[in-house]
């Protein structure tokens, strides 16, 4: 059993809903991967996604170019190959057709918009990264001038094309100190 809240739904107007097996919350990489195992063994269950979309931190809060950091054969999901003319390190968009590939082979249709207000029975699949965006204030971080934006905002350098732009791993060496 679950209760979920949509954006028409206030915590007052919450559904109930009861699943004879688990609720998996997370439609990313691991979220599909427990949904294509259960799917395999015949155990019904429901995928919950927050977003309006499956892998929505890819989707939505990495840059253009962002590739995979380690080889696919180490990114691929359960009895699903990435497709053999995907390079080595795939795109960010090569995954992303990649996962949507693999709930579409499975018959993965998580249940989109829905945020999980309680549950009896539940896998947790929300991913090791924060969905939600932390920017922390430090003394001195006004004195840099410009705009400081959280590494999800980024899309691509386009827009900086000609500036002088500080990362945020500068960041952290300015705030303690490790510049000289």
């Amino acid at each position: 059993m679950f209760q979920t809240s949509g954006p028409d739904l206030d915590f007052f107007a919450r559904r109930c809903t009861w699943v004879n097996g688990p609720v998996i919350v997370g439609a990313g990489p691991s979220g599909l991967a427990v949904g294509s195992g259960l799917r395999g063994q015949g155990v019904p269950f429901v995928m919950l996604e927050r977003a309006s979309c499956i892998a929505s931190l890819w989707q939505n809060r990495t840059y253009d170019r962002l590739k995979l950091h380690i080889p696919k054969q180490f990114c691929q999901l359960p009895s699903f190959q990435f497709p053999e003319d995907f390079p080595e390190y795939p795109t960010k968009y090569q995954f992303i057709n990649y996962l949507e590939s693999y709930a579409k082979h499975f018959n993965i249709n998580p249940r989109v918009n829905e945020t999980v207000q309680s549950a009896k029975w539940l896998v947790v699949a929300t991913g090791e990264n924060y969905a939600e965006k932390f920017l922390p204030e430090f003394e001195g971080l006004q004195d840099l001038g410009g705009r400081v934006m959280h590494a999800c905002e980024y899309k691509s350098g386009e827009s900086y094309r000609g500036e002088r732009v500080l990362a945020s791993w500068w960041l952290r060496q300015f705030r303690h100190g490790g510049l000289s």
